[in-house]
Order: C-alpha cells, then sequence, then structure tokens
C-alpha cells in the first residue's frame, strides 16, 4: 500500500508523465499504478513520490529554502479539504470523487502559483475543473 502526503493526493491524480527525472517519473508510475489498485495511506512529510525526489534529504524537502515548511502547509490544507488524517488509509477513487468539491478552493489558493501547473493542464480532469472553476466566477 503506497502512503502519500496530503497534496500528492490532490495532484497526482493530474499527473502525466513529467518530473525532475527519469527516476522520479518512473517513481511516480509505480506509486500511482499502485494507489489506483487499492487504498493508500495518508503519511506526514516525505512519502513514496519523494523517495526519489533529487531535492529530499533527511530534514525534507530541499527545493528552496522554505520548501519544507510550505509543502506541509500545503499537505495540512489538501488532507482538511479532503477530510483526511495521517494514518487514515483512503481508496485512489475516494480522492478522485472529492475533487470537484474541493477543487476551486485548492486551485485558487495553490494551482495558480504552481511551478507544475503547465504539467496538470494536460490533463483532461485538471481542464475540466479549471473550467468549472471560470463558469462559477
Amino acid at each position: 500500500m503506497p502512503g502519500l502526503r496530503g497534496h500528492h493526493l490532490i495532484c497526482l491524480h493530474f499527473f502525466h508523465g513529467e518530473g525532475y527525472n527519469e527516476e522520479f517519473v518512473q517513481n511516480l508510475r509505480e506509486v500511482l499504478r499502485s494507489a489506483e489498485n487499492g487504498e493508500t495511506e495518508v503519511r506526514r512529510g516525505g512519502d513514496d513520490v519523494c523517495r526519489k525526489c533529487p531535492y529530499l534529504d533527511r530534514a525534507g524537502c530541499r527545493y528552496s529554502d522554505t520548501a519544507e515548511e510550505g509543502i506541509a502547509e500545503m499537505d495540512r490544507k489538501a488532507l482538511a479539504l479532503l477530510r483526511l488524517s495521517h494514518g487514515a488509509k483512503v481508496k485512489w477513487n475516494e480522492t478522485k470523487h472529492r475533487l470537484p468539491d474541493i477543487f476551486r478552493t485548492w486551485y485558487d489558493t495553490y494551482c495558480i502559483a504552481c511551478s507544475w501547473r503547465r504539467a496538470c493542464e494536460k490533463d483532461d480532469g485538471f481542464r475540466r475543473l479549471t473550467e468549472s472553476c471560470r463558469k462559477t466566477l
């Protein structure tokens, strides 16, 4: 059973084969395949996606000086929106079905300024959810 931190429970629904390097991308594919076929455990801090990230060290994410704090806050927000807590077990489709209800808040808070947004915009589901947000303006 894969373990995922909060924001990965949302963002990985829009993954389309992009990442830091091939090892990271291959790991993402394997984690997703496993998540889609069963339950996922909600984790705190570095998770099964992070383990192949070139920016991970013992202290957490080192993408930037403030990355770990920002990501931890994003995780807290994701779990609050998904109504989950650390240690919970959830089926992948359950998180997917919750996305339409939470996406507007998530998009406005995180996606607009996210460096990965262009990758997510390649996903049909992401584009549908984004269009739905625009219609409610």
